[in-house]
Order: C-alpha cells, then structure tokens, then sequence
C-alpha cells in the first residue's frame, strides 16, 4: 500500500509542474504559443487554481495516509476539469491540450482499480463531449467537428483499460516476486543455520582451487582463522591431486575415504559439482574422530550400565576388607602376616580407585558449567598439583599466548589436567622443564596442550589411548584417559592425541567464553 501512496504522490508532482509550466509560458510569452488564444484570463485563473489545488493535494498527502481511492478520485476529477477549462480557453481542440487528459488517464490507470478506471474515462469523454458541444451552441462551431472529441473519447476508454490490464500484470508478477524473494530470504536463512549448526565442515571452491566460502565447522578442523581465498592444497596437504584427477575426470560425486591429518586430526572428504555456470565445486569435510567417537559410545552403552551395577555392589566389601587388613596389620609376629595384609591393602586401594573412576561415568553429565579465566586458573591448578604429588615445580612450564575465558565445569577440568599431567610427570625425564603446558587460541576456540619430553605413545597403542580399561600400567585402571574424554564432551569440548613431536602430545580444544 507504501508503494500506492508513492506513486500517487509522484503523480501530483507532475500535476504541479504541468500546472507551473502553463502559467510561466503564458506569463512569459503571453499568447504568442497559442494558449489562452480564446480567453487568456480564464487561462490564467485555471492555472494559478490547477497549480494551488496541486500544492494543496501534496500537502494533503504529507500529512494523511487514509481513503486513498477518495483522494485519487479528486485528483483525476481535478485533472478533467482543469484540463478541459485549458483546452476550451485556448480555442478547443485544435489546441492539442486534449491529449493531456490520456496522461492524466494512464497516471491514475497505473494505481487505481480497474472498474475506477472505466469512470475516469467516462467522466473524461464526457467533458470532452460537453467542450465540443459548447463551442457548438456559443461560438458556432462545425457540427462535424465532434468526430475528433468522439474518437478522442475512445482513445481514453483504450487507454484506461489497456493501461489497467498491464498495470494489474506488473501488480502480480510484483506480489509474486515479493512472495518468492520472502520464501528465498526465508530458505536461504534456513540453510544458513543448518550450515553454521552442521558438525561437518563445508568450503565452496572455485575452478581453480580456490575457497570461495566455508562454516565455522570448516575453520575448525582445518585449524585456521580464515580459509577464503586460499588454495585447497595449502589447506590439505595431499588433498591436491585429488583434485586434479577429479577436474580432468568426468567430475562424478566422488567420496575420498583416504586418511587427510590436518592438525591431528583425521579427515574424510566428498567433493560434489554444483553444476553452476561459475564453475562451483562443495567440498564436505567429516571428522572421523567423532565418528569413532559415535561408535564407540554405542558399543559402550551397554557395559557403562554394567560397570556402574557393579560399582555399587562390590562397594560394600571393600570397607570390610580394609577393615579385616587393618585388625591383621595390628596382630605381630609372623611376616607372611605382614605381607598378606600389605597385599590386601594394595588391592583395596585399588579396587577403590576403580570404583571412584566407574562412578566417575555416572557424574559426567551433572554439568555445572562456569566462566573461568584459564591463565589464572592453570597458575593455581599447577601450584596445588605440585603440592600434593610432591613434584618439583621446575619440571612445570606455562606458557600462554594472552589471556583466555573459556565455558568449562571448574572440577571437571581439575580431573583432566590432574590425569594429563601425571601421566606426563611419569613418562617425562627428570629435568626443568620436561612438562610444558601450553595456551593458546585462535577464532572462538581456546587450545590447551600437554607436551613432555619423553618416548611418546608408540604408534601401535595410539588407536586404543581412549579406550576403557585400556592402560601399559600394572596399576591403572585404564579408564583414565576414557574418563577425561568423557569429561570433555559433557563440556562440548575435544580431548585428543596429536602425534606432531617426540613426546607425547595432548590437546584439549574448548570454547571460548565472549569478553564481557
């Protein structure tokens, strides 16, 4: 309706300047053009009114939006009028101002509705008829002059209604574009949300190799700030004969199951051409982590409910075994005594451990997530462990980028590092600076690693780090580093091993908190 309103205003614009520009030529020129050549002081009192009525219609239409039909309705009566009162006083038709009543006609044609535009042209015929009728009575004129004011009448019914069918065509096919553009806008938000939101990564290429576009999912696991614009075999070391091949090929949808290591993390591409005439390509990337992640949480459903039943069940005699070994630890004399009761108090340290870590499972999703200052708080983590294990703070180094918030449970974090880093402490040399605990970020995520400086995890045990129950210590349970990982998803962060160095490697990849 905005638009109506708009063009109707536009329209009594054109009123005023066809207004203003007769009475300046006959103010300037007099009738030396021919206007006004029957009565040029009724030419010039129907000027000056046209042009008042014109000002004072467009401030009517400043200052009230309401009745519209009614307010086109005195515009094109107001037209007629004035336009006839022009021609008559200027000789009639031979003064050739009758055609400004088609413009008048097609302008209101453009807005109004059909069966208005009938009546404008009726009301136009009319005064065209009654002009020509006029001169006949008072001035004598030909009687066969009303076959030009006839034939102009039919012109205007033509006009109006050509000009009203086209004018409703444009008004469709515009309400039309209106709905489709809404419904892409909506779709195209739509698809926008499920791209950000989708765990894989997504990147337009260009023909020539180029990334063009990608989601936040992409930037992550290439483990870059910004990927446009760059080449995809900088962006995938290995990807790039792929690519060739499929360029000379017959460029099918082709699934690459070969292992891509970006930034330790292991890749499964799926190029698709769009078939655009830019010469697209879409290239998705899987983490195959999580997907080994997914199986694995399925195949251990089952056995995560079996252990926390037995968790509970083999607590109870715990207490009275330790109890048992204390009141044998109290009876002297016999050695083998002594060791018995030294082997039962082993065992029942270490059954308790396991519980403790069983039940651990159970915890992980009482989540209560809080906004920790990370630098902060790794300075007071690093002091408290190095009290209670009694290690020499010189085998500890921090070092950090800048400063990092990040969206973490404050004690699930004290469990993982505590587990990461006494794992390093046992297999680091004994020196400073064996143990670097290293921060850093990039986009909206935060990077915490775990490096020491000793053997590292032979190739053959990477596979199975974060399995349950699986350990190369005599004494560990084994579910350690499951449990850690288990930690960081509730928390909606990774934990993983990167194989980048001598010694092991560790990272923690957690979301960065906003600055408030």
């Amino acid at each position: 309706m905005e638009s109506l309103w708009i063009s109707l205003r536009y329209f009594n614009l054109y009123r005023i300047a066809v207004a203003g520009l007769f009475l300046g030529v006959v103010l300037v020129y007099d009738d030396v053009v021919h206007l006004g050549s029957q009565s040029m002081s009724l030419f010039r009192a129907c000027a000056v009114t046209y042009l008042v009525l014109g000002i004072v219609f467009d401030a009517v239409l400043r200052n009230l939006r309401d009745r519209f039909q009614v307010q086109l309705s005195f515009h094109v009566f107001t037209d007629v009028a004035a336009l006839t009162v022009l021609m008559y006083s200027s000789g009639g038709l031979r003064s050739g101002l009758g055609v400004m009543l088609l413009i008048s006609l097609v302008g209101a044609a453009l807005i109004a509705p059909r069966r208005l535009n009938y009546l404008y042209a009726a009301l136009a015929a009319i005064a065209l008829l009654l002009e020509q009728g006029y001169q006949v009575l008072l001035h004598d004129a030909p009687t066969e002059n009303f076959l030009q004011p006839g034939l102009l009448s039919i012109g205007c019914f033509a006009v109006a209604s050509v000009t009203g069918w086209l004018a409703q065509r444009v008004a469709a096919n515009e309400s039309l574009a209106r709905q489709r553009e809404r419904e892409l806008e909506t779709q195209m938000r739509v698809n926008e949300l499920v791209i950000e939101d989708m765990h894989d990564g997504v990147l337009v290429v260009d023909g020539e190799g180029r990334t063009l576009q990608h989601n936040p999912q992409a930037r992550r696991l290439l483990g870059i700030d910004v990927a446009r614009g760059q080449e995809l075999e900088r962006l995938i070391p290995g990807f790039g004969r792929h690519w060739e091949a499929w360029r000379v090929g017959e460029r099918a949808p082709i699934q690459i199951s070969a292992d891509f290591e970006v930034r330790g993390r292991d890749l499964r591409l799926r190029l698709l051409e769009t078939g655009t005439e830019e010469d697209l390509s879409v290239l998705f990337i899987e983490d195959m982590t999580r997907s080994r992640e997914e199986a694995q949480q399925l195949k251990l459903a089952s056995l995560g409910r079996l252990t926390a039943n037995i968790a509970h069940e083999i607590r109870n005699p715990l207490s009275a075994i330790s109890h048992a070994s204390e009141l044998l630890a109290e009876t002297r004399g016999d050695r083998d005594r002594e060791r018995l009761c030294r082997i039962i108090h082993d065992n029942t340290l270490r059954l308790e451990r396991l519980v403790h870590d069983v039940l651990q499972l159970n915890r992980r999703d009482r989540l209560a997530a809080e906004r920790l200052h990370l630098n902060a708080w790794l300075r007071s983590f690093v002091e408290e462990f190095v009290a209670n294990e009694g290690i020499p703070p010189q085998r500890f180094v921090l070092e950090a980028v800048r400063e990092v918030h990040v969206e973490f449970d404050r004690e699930h974090l004290r469990q993982i590092l505590w587990n990461l880093l006494r794992n390093a402490v046992r297999y680091a040399r004994q020196e400073p600076r064996s143990v670097r605990i290293v921060l850093g970020s990039f986009a909206d995520q935060v990077e915490l690693s775990v490096i020491d400086n000793g053997p590292g995890v032979p190739a053959a045990n990477q596979g199975q780090l974060f399995e349950p129950f699986f350990t190369t210590d005599s004494k560990g349970t084994g579910l350690g580093l499951y449990l850690a990982r288990e930690l960081c998803t509730a928390n909606r962060a990774v934990l993983e091993y990167v194989n980048d160095g001598a010694g092991a490697h560790f990272r923690l990849l957690l979301r960065a908190s906003p600055v408030k």
